[in-house]
C-alpha cells in the first residue's frame, strides 16, 4: 500500500489478505470447540468473542471500501488491529481458576 499511494485495488488486495486469516482463526477455533464440546475450557474462555466475530466482520466491510476511500477502509484495518494490541487475558484467567481447583 506504500509504494502504491493508497491506490484502491493494492489497498483492497490488502484486506483480502487480512481477512483471510482471520476467517482461518475462527474456523480453527469453532473446530476445537467442536472437537472438545460445548463445556470445555476453551469454549469456556472464549464466551461470546467479541474481537474473534468482529475483526473478519470489519475485514469484509473494509476490502470494497477502497474504491470508495482508501482511508476509510485502512482506518477499519487499523481499529482491528487496535482491538487485538489490548491484551486478551480470558484463556489466562480460565486456565490459572482451573489450576487452583
Amino acid at each position: 500500500m506504500g509504494e502504491n499511494r493508497f491506490a484502491p485495488t493494492p489497498t483492497a488486495v490488502y484486506g483480502f489478505v487480512l481477512l483471510m486469516p482471520a476467517i482461518a482463526y475462527f474456523i480453527l477455533q469453532r473446530a476445537i470447540i467442536a472437537m472438545q464440546g460445548p463445556q470445555s475450557l476453551l469454549a469456556a474462555a472464549i464466551g461470546s468473542d467479541w474481537k474473534g466475530k468482529l475483526s473478519p466482520v470489519l475485514y469484509f466491510v473494509a476490502v470494497p471500501l477502497p474504491f470508495v476511500s482508501p482511508w476509510i477502509s485502512s482506518s477499519k484495518y487499523t481499529v482491528v488491529a487496535l482491538i487485538w494490541l489490548i491484551p486478551d487475558r480470558r484463556i489466562e484467567r480460565i486456565l490459572s481458576g482451573h489450576a487452583s481447583n
